[in-house]
């Protein structure tokens, strides 16, 4: 992930071909994006103070049925959903209900205990936990179903620590997975449940929601990817997110991606101030790694927190959101193809570049 913070350190520097003037034309560059085949439908687009100012789309949701990939089209959104489960975390300690240095155990308490320091909601949000990532492959593109986000608990709670909570960091999807059920305990809801209600109702997001291994949804795109980052794109396995649901195991549209973002200037989920402290650097000074709550911070020191989002990379996902709260601008990019990685980023930071003028 830290390729991102620098990638997006040299954004102001570097226009990729786009001056201040041109005309936007986000719908050329996704048609450029599928044209190279290595991407085989992508969505793209940008807002400023709520308004949406250009969007595209290009290549196809299903390339054997010849069903072009709309602004309508649903797709993963991978590891985007990492920000909306904090924002969720966050809503229940502005209600008093959950306390960010509580040991898990508070919410949890068969939870596994530590030797020394226990974990807590703070080192989760912020990946200091020392709970490690998925252990291979297999794991990752797994088709197991977890009935219930504690029964995926048992893949890893009684695996060892990377280190002592607290003291390094180390991006894990398991942390959230965790989160997830922190919020289950102390909402007495389901997690689908509770981030229908308060998150994405909230935004509108009429598009967005749980995927479910095997469940067919409307308007939703098929899988693709690449050989290892190389090639053009072919239809994927389908893999079961059961194991992941917060950290990402979503589905989404451009539309609804930027309601959430725009949801989030707007202070809709939660207050201003909670919002601030989300974009303060918690990972840790010493690992050079700018991670708040639930969001990257991509600008440079000392303002690291100016530009906030969250990349996505699974089976069928590369994606990227932005928000920069002082333009009140957000830009996305939704992509059906998984290890496009090289393709999607730049452009990823085009869309940004441009949103920031846009907003001059």
């Amino acid at each position: 992930m830290k390729k991102h913070i620098i990638l997006l350190i040299t954004v102001f520097l570097s226009i990729l071909g786009f001056s201040q003037n041109q005309n936007n034309k986000v719908k050329l560059l996704m048609e450029h994006m599928v044209s190279k085949g290595n991407v085989m439908g992508v969505v793209g687009g940008y807002s400023v103070s709520g308004k949406i100012i250009d969007q595209g789309a290009a290549g196809y949701a299903n390339k054997k049925e010849n069903v072009k990939f709309s602004l309508e089209t649903k797709v993963r959104m991978g590891s985007i959903a990492k920000p909306m489960t904090a924002l969720a975390i966050m809503q229940l300690v502005e209600q008093g209900m959950l306390d960010l240095d509580a040991p898990i155990q508070t919410y949890i308490p068969d939870y596994p205990k530590q030797e020394k320091t226990q974990i807590t909601t703070r080192h989760l949000l912020s990946h200091t936990s020392g709970i490690s990532g998925y252990k291979n492959g297999r794991e990752s593109n797994t088709t197991q179903e977890y009935a219930t986000l504690y029964d995926a608990l048992d893949l890893f709670k009684n695996r060892d620590l990377l280190f002592e909570p607290g003291t390094r960091y180390s991006y894990t999807t398991y942390g959230y997975t965790l989160l997830g059920v922190i919020i289950e305990r102390v909402s007495g809801e389901t997690f689908a449940n509770y981030m229908q209600t308060h998150i994405w109702n909230k935004a509108a997001m009429t598009n967005t929601g749980v995927e479910k291994f095997n469940t067919n949804i409307a308007f939703k795109s098929e899988l693709y990817s690449r050989n290892n980052g190389k090639g053009k794109a072919k239809l994927a396995e389908e893999n079961n997110l059961s194991n992941r649901i917060p950290a990402g195991g979503f589905y989404t549209t451009l539309g609804d991606m930027i309601k959430f973002g725009n949801a989030v200037l707007s202070n809709t989920f939660v207050k201003e101030s909670t919002l601030a402290m989300m974009r303060q650097h918690h990972s840790l000074e010493k690992e050079n790694n700018a991670y708040g709550f639930g969001w990257f911070l991509y600008n440079p020191k000392p303002n690291e927190g100016a530009i906030i989002g969250h990349p996505g990379a699974q089976t069928g996902c590369t994606s990227f959101l932005f928000i920069v709260p002082a333009k009140k601008t957000v830009s996305v990019i939704l992509a059906n193809t998984s290890r496009a990685q090289s393709d999607v980023d730049p452009v990823a930071n085009t869309l940004l570049k441009l949103a920031i003028d846009a907003a001059k």
